[in-house]
């Protein structure tokens, strides 16, 4: 079998290694970029997608990367604690949940997929630009190498579009749909070296109906109160006349220019605009999403990851769904007899799932609990059993969890996704 895979991102890395332990050979890898970098800010990896890449041999690689998360905490404004729940094996997952940046686990995925499949699997330079389905069933996948000025055509059995939310490959089964829809938010995201807070393993969401930041470590310190790499996010709602010509994650932006716009979220236990003032990069992005598709799969190509399901950064979703994504499609492409066969039923399984976690991140998903608390307590409450009823915050959060298959007793009990025996194999 011939795999020809859009995009190196987490998404079409994982599908490589999975494919690779499933026993499905011919796979090659083609990300546009002329060199794969460790780009981008922080990551919260949940523990069913930890548990895929436990199964693929990496989990202990990526300790050394990273820092289990032990709890989330959602706050208001003024810092008041409205819920906080554990996190990972704290919350009686058999894995941990991981905050990591998003270059460091790209490295790891890219450096196993070189030692794996072999060195020339990743091919950079190579954006795929188009394609046309044969009569044998297969696909003719188009290819640009934008540094040389090179176009070439790849046979291929099947096409997985895992190129992002600008997908290529989405845009030629749906060259109609045009660009992401904007909600009208900003979003500043970074990284900084500064101190632990609270516990050292805490993720924190604190803010109103109008603003919010995110803030959490991605390592230990190396000494006592020695300083660690945190990330941080900021969002608000857009000045009337801001336009975004396109969505970009590294469009770089010097944190003077918002900070004042977060100025006052600084609690006794964490000061966000001296976070933000230390930055060691910062960048800002407009909260965009994809709509749903009614199908991502076209004989033999379908979407992956960000290409078919693309949706706001709520509850830790858009890595984790990808890295599921991909090992039910190699699963699928171990068991089935024919690529478009299991192309479908990859699809059938999935799209249902992510058409929903879709809609719950538009509603903001788990965050909707400091929409509530500034709604019915704008200026702070003594006590938040005031402000909300019995169980009402513990079944926000196990909805979402229910929602997306990732509350303990689906994630802990479930088969494996893994289609063939073997280290991080199908079983």
């Amino acid at each position: 079998m011939s795999i020809v895979i859009a995009g190196g991102g987490i998404g079409g890395l994982t599908t490589a290694l999975s494919l690779h332990a499933a026993g499905v050979g011919g796979v090659r890898v083609l990300e546009a970029v002329p060199e794969i970098k460790p780009l981008g800010v922080g990551l919260n990896i949940l523990p069913n997608a930890v548990r895929e890449l436990a199964e693929l041999d990496l989990l202990d690689e990526l300790l050394e990367v990273s820092l289990p998360t032990g709890s989330l905490g959602f706050h208001n404004r003024h810092g008041q604690l409205i819920w906080r729940e554990p996190r990972g094996e704290a919350a009686g997952y058999r894995w941990p949940q991981l905050s990591i940046h998003r270059g460091r686990l790209q490295a790891v995925l890219a450096d196993a997929v070189r030692r794996r499949l072999g060195p020339d699997v990743i091919v950079t330079d190579a954006r795929v630009e188009g394609f046309t389905p044969r009569e044998d069933g297969g696909v003719d996948v188009r290819v640009r190498h934008p540094a040389s000025g090179r176009h070439s055509e790849v046979a291929a059995d099947a096409l997985i579009g895992a190129d992002g939310i600008h997908s290529k490959v989405r845009a030629c089964l749906y060259p109609e749909e045009g660009p992401p829809p904007w909600n009208g938010l900003v979003v500043w995201r970074g990284t900084a070296m500064a101190p632990p807070f609270l516990d050292g393993r805490s993720m924190i969401i604190a803010g109103d109906d109008r603003r919010r930041a995110v803030v959490y470590p991605m390592s230990a310190a190396e000494e006592p109160g020695g300083p660690v790499l945190m990330n941080w996010a900021v969002a608000r709602t857009a000045e009337a006349d801001t336009v975004f010509e396109e969505a970009d994650w590294n469009r770089a932006v010097a944190p003077e220019t918002f900070l004042h716009h977060f100025a006052d979220l600084a609690f006794d236990w964490l000061d966000v605009p001296a976070l933000i003032r230390t930055a060691r990069d910062a960048y800002v992005y407009p909260m965009v999403d994809r709509d749903p598709l009614p199908r991502w799969t076209h004989g033999p190509v379908t979407l992956l990851g960000d290409a078919a399901h693309a949706m706001y950064p709520m509850g830790s979703n858009g890595a984790t769904q990808s890295i599921v994504d991909a090992r039910v499609l190699a699963r699928e492409l171990a068991c089935r007899e024919s690529p478009a066969a299991a192309l479908a039923s990859y699809e059938a399984e999935r799209l249902p799932v992510l058409t929903g976690i879709q809609a719950s991140a538009r509603r903001r998903g788990p965050e909707v609990v400091i929409d509530l608390a500034h709604e019915r307590a704008p200026g702070g409450f003594g006590d938040v059993a005031e402000i909300f009823g019995d169980g009402e915050l513990e079944s926000i959060s196990a909805e979402f969890a229910r929602l997306g298959g990732f509350d303990p007793e689906t994630v802990n009990t479930r088969p494996s996704l893994a289609a063939t025996t073997g280290a991080g194999g199908v079983r």
